[in-house]
């Protein structure tokens, strides 16, 4: 297996995709997955930035701005395309496999594995880590304070309370205790306490259990159109807004930009 691996990133070493940044002869630090990436990101100067995740350069899993992702190496995070690299440091997913992580400490890989923060609290927590381990302490502390700024800024001023349910997909809803009921609560949102974890809610849960509002990533798809159409048959009177799918994924500094999202809408609801 040693071996095998070995031969492997010795013959990627010079291939691949030809990158959007100045080819690489080694160091810096790689990512290997969307949230990873935009921590990555907003903590480390540009050219410490080896590469990161083909998914940021997607519009349907990017939480940063497409074209500041696309000037940056992408990767499929594959074993062999990270250590043909040569990076310094590695940001990984606690859902790498388990194959690819032994693979990076044979080849001697330098990994921090981050899981996904069910809270703010979390986040901070991670943002440090992640700050330390890239040496950048300071541009940690930056992030928070401007992290805890948009918390405090969408405080509502009023006692009232419109009960939200955000979706993530389809039919499938956030609930339980996550980052995103948290946010939902400091924003000044009610959510269903009996959701103890995000799953599918059918039409007719959503009529039992009628919000204020609906917070969907795609108004126009399908199953937003024919939610939409029940609810209005069955004389349910439910707002709607549109809460894009780049700020359900991470953390971090997706943070702030959910926070202002989530302000705009609790203040379009009680004007």
């Amino acid at each position: 297996m040693r071996v095998a691996v070995a031969l492997i990133a010795l013959a990627l070493a010079g291939c691949g995709n030809a990158p959007a940044t100045p080819s690489i002869s080694g160091g810096g630090i790689v990512s290997t997955n969307p949230c990873a990436d935009q921590l990555l990101l907003a903590l480390a100067p540009r050219g410490r930035i080896a590469a990161i995740s083909h998914y940021s350069q997607e519009a349907s899993a990017t939480s940063i701005p497409l074209d500041v992702a696309r000037s940056f190496r992408g990767t499929a995070g594959t074993a062999e395309e990270v250590i043909a690299l040569r990076p310094d440091l590695v940001l990984a997913s606690s859902f790498t496999p388990a194959a690819t992580l032994r693979a990076y400490q044979t080849l001697g890989l330098k990994v921090l594995l981050l899981d996904s923060p069910t809270t703010i609290a979390a986040s901070r927590d991670q943002i440090r880590q992640v700050a330390a381990a890239l040496s950048e302490k300071a541009a940690g502390e930056r992030l928070i304070a401007r992290i805890d700024a948009a918390v405090a800024a969408a405080a509502p001023h009023d006692a009232a309370r419109p009960k939200a349910l955000l979706f993530i997909s389809d039919n499938f809803a956030n609930g339980g205790p996550t980052l995103l009921t948290e946010m939902l609560g400091h924003a000044g949102f009610a959510t269903d306490g009996k959701a103890t974890a995000s799953g599918a809610i059918p039409i007719e849960r959503v009529m039992r259990w009628p919000p204020d509002v609906i917070l969907d990533p795609d108004l126009d798809g399908r199953t937003a159109t024919l939610r939409r159409r029940v609810l209005k048959r069955a004389g349910v009177r439910v707002a709607e807004a549109a809460f894009p799918r780049s700020l359900i994924n991470c953390g971090g500094p997706t943070i702030i930009l959910a926070m202002r999202r989530l302000a705009e809408i609790r203040a379009g609801m009680t004007r």
